[in-house]
Order: C-alpha cells, then sequence, then structure tokens
C-alpha cells in the first residue's frame, strides 16, 4: 500500500476507488504515517499557503427541497424561518470577511434554483461588494439553468459551490426532490463557463465505508477546483437529527483519503469539525492534507472564531492565500 501512495507523491496521480477504500479501511496505526503522506502530497502538489475564506447566507431557511441533514427545508420542523439579507449587510459581512485575511465570499441561498428575484438581488449584490471590498466572489445558489450561469459570468462571479453531498449509490437515501444526475448537469455547466467549480459534500449521513470510497471517486472525476469537506451536525427537526457524529480518527481517515484521491485539488475544511474533530484534530487535518478553511460560522451552524484559525495558521507556519490579482 505505502508504495501505491508514494506514487501519488511522485506523480500528482491520485488513488482509484480501490485504493480509496483501502485507505478508509486503514488501521488506527497507521493513521500518523497516512496523514503525513497526505500532507506531503499536499506541500509537494498545492504547496504550504491555505486559502481562507467567509460565507453568508442572502436567503435563509424556507427550501423547497428535503435534503434531510439541512434545517432549511421548509419541509421539515426546525427552528429556521425564511429571511432575506439586504444589501448593505451584504456588502458588511463582505468587508468583515475580508479583514479576517480571507480572499473569497461565498453568497449563499437556500433554494431549488434561483429565481429571478434572487438572480436581481445578486446582481446589485455582487456590484455593491466589487465597489466596496477587495475580495473575490463565489456562490451558491442551487440548480442553475445555462442562461443563468452566464449571467453569473457576467456578474463577474468566479467560482460557484454546489456539491454533490454524497456520492450516487446513496443520494436517494438523503434527497428525494430531486436527483445527482440534476446536481451534476449544473457542475458540468458551470464547468463549461470556465466559472471554478467548487464541490464536496457531507460525511456521515448514514453511508457506508464502500460509498465514501465511491463518493471520493465521483468527486475526482468531476475534478473541481475546490472540494469543501463537511461532518454531520446533526440538526435538530430534520430527518437525520438524531444521527451520530463521525468519530475523529474516521474524520482524519477520509481527509488523508480525500487528499491522496485529488493530489492537486483544494481541500477545504467546513461545517461540522468543530464537533468532529475539535482543536487537536483540526490541527491535525491541517497536517494531513487540508489546505482551505472557512472561518467564522456557517449557515445554520456555529463555527469556530476566525482569530481562532488564523492563529492556528501562524502557529503551523501555514501563510494565508493572497487574493489573486486575475480573478
Amino acid at each position: 500500500m505505502r508504495e501505491i501512495l508514494e506514487q501519488v507523491l511522485a506523480t500528482g496521480v491520485g488513488l482509484d476507488q480501490a485504493g480509496i477504500l483501502e485507505v478508509l479501511r486503514s488501521p488506527d496505526e497507521e493513521l500518523p504515517e497516512l496523514l503525513q503522506l497526505a500532507h506531503d502530497v499536499r506541500m509537494k502538489w498545492c504547496g504550504p499557503e491555505v486559502e481562507v475564506e467567509g460565507i453568508v447566507s442572502l436567503k435563509t431557511g424556507g427550501c423547497p427541497e428535503d435534503c434531510h441533514f439541512c434545517s432549511q427545508s421548509g419541509l421539515f420542523a426546525s427552528p429556521v424561518r425564511s429571511v432575506w439579507l439586504d444589501i448593505p449587510s451584504l456588502v458588511e459581512a463582505a468587508r468583515q470577511t475580508a479583514a479576517t485575511g480571507a480572499t473569497e465570499f461565498c453568497i449563499v441561498a437556500a433554494v431549488r434554483g434561483p429565481d429571478q428575484r434572487l438572480m436581481d438581488q445578486m446582481r446589485e449584490g455582487v456590484k455593491a461588494i466589487r465597489e466596496a471590498v477587495d475580495i473575490q466572489v463565489a456562490a451558491s445558489l442551487g440548480m442553475l439553468s445555462q442562461v443563468q450561469v452566464d449571467e453569473l459570468v457576467e456578474m463577474g462571479v468566479h467560482r460557484y459551490n454546489h456539491n454533490l453531498e454524497t456520492c450516487r449509490s446513496f443520494f436517494p437515501n438523503v434527497v428525494t426532490t430531486h436527483t445527482w444526475e440534476e446536481r451534476w448537469d449544473t457542475l458540468r455547466m458551470v464547468r463549461d463557463s470556465g466559472m471554478e467549480v467548487c464541490c464536496g459534500g457531507i460525511l456521515g449521513l448514514g453511508e457506508s465505508i464502500e460509498q465514501r470510497a465511491e463518493f471520493a471517486a465521483q468527486l475526482a472525476e468531476l475534478d473541481p477546483h475546490e472540494v469543501p469537506m463537511n461532518f454531520l451536525n446533526p440538526r435538530p427537526g430534520t430527518p437525520l437529527g438524531d444521527q451520530p457524529v463521525v468519530e475523529g480518527k474516521d474524520a482524519l481517515r477520509a481527509i488523508a483519503a480525500f487528499r491522496l484521491a485529488m493530489p492537486k485539488t483544494i481541500l477545504r475544511y467546513a461545517g461540522g469539525r468543530e464537533i468532529t474533530l475539535g482543536d487537536l484534530g483540526t490541527r491535525d487535518g491541517l497536517l494531513g492534507g487540508i489546505n482551505a478553511v472557512i472561518v467564522g460560522n456557517y449557515l445554520t451552524t456555529l463555527g469556530r472564531p476566525a482569530t481562532d484559525d488564523l492563529a492556528l495558521l501562524a502557529d503551523l507556519k501555514m501563510p494565508v492565500k493572497a487574493l489573486s490579482a486575475t480573478l
């Protein structure tokens, strides 16, 4: 196995599904060596820089879809209610995000896909942010039409997030109001448009180890610019509200496996790491393949203070990625 993993380090070609599964099944005593190798792969093919991002919800709650993990669905008895953010608040959130040293600000909406009202707000919001703040703007607005993809490109949105959430074989257990293939179609259009593709998912939805490997392999096939790694933080009132939290060592194995499947991809800490990994595990993941973080809070759950993450990066001598002048 080590010979195969070292080939990833030498060639930058990721593991196939069988190799990913072998990593996910590795014993606890091999985990430190595995994380070190994944870190070596990250350093060689991505470098030491860490991309820092903040996110804000333009439209929260009231979503018509039934994603079983999400408290923003209007179909579940969860405490999240529909709220729209005004443009001045959006600009201020971008300003605060930039003040942390972040280079990326993602505007998120809880919708199946954007209607004209949302697209109009996006246009106004992106314009206001670009005039006021030196930061790259990304978006996550659900499933898109080709016309909407083209509009986002024209607005200056440079990266689009649309998570597959889980592997194709397990997806119907998590969402029934739309299909995995519909999400894939949006991602294909985004890629063809020239926008960067951000696509990841949530581990701990009830998928098997084999399905976790399937998911990593499918993401590798998509070859996204960035993969956000979320770990389920069970939300009261949702169908997965009683699902157990992923074990810390399993989460770290998954981080290493996803890095070894996608050696050159931005691998971002996202939701759930606080309860799954804690402070020590967060450090271990940054030394095991992670090279990007979301700072501050998430959409419906609390994260770590941005100052804590930035202090940890400084302690690990991992520089925050500078804003690209080309975007």
